[in-house]
């Protein structure tokens, strides 16, 4: 079974970029359209979860928060995709829970070799 993979972003042409990326690499991947429609799809076998900083309903900080605060998740890498490279926030990422950040614009190798390294 493929490893499955929640990824969170309000930018449709960023989600379907990731989706690709991810899906060629033959991981599977469900995506959601904020934060909260991340937090609502938190069910089921969740490998890893990829998420964007700023979106509307939920913040990814909110996110990382959710997926640490699920018993089933709270070990889960969170993976940051974000236009963001502020050190506070990286910092305040890393505070809640993060696993890693990678700045957008991703470029696409670079996504799926981090998938990899923090998948195994």
């Amino acid at each position: 079974m493929s490893k499955r993979i929640l990824i969170a972003d309000d930018s449709n042409s960023v989600r379907q970029m990731v989706r690709l990326t991810l899906e060629e690499a033959g991981y599977s991947v469900e995506a959601a359209e904020d934060g909260q429609d991340a937090v609502n799809r938190l069910s089921g076998q969740i490998d890893m979860v990829i998420t964007d900083l700023h979106m509307p309903n939920l913040n990814g900080i909110g996110v990382i928060q959710a997926v640490r605060q699920h018993p089933d998740y709270k070990f889960v890498p969170v993976i940051v995709l974000t236009t963001e490279s502020e050190a506070s926030k990286k910092q305040e990422a890393k505070e809640v829970g993060a696993t890693g950040w990678i700045i957008k614009p991703f470029d696409p190798q670079r996504l799926i070799a981090v998938t990899k390294k923090v998948l195994g």
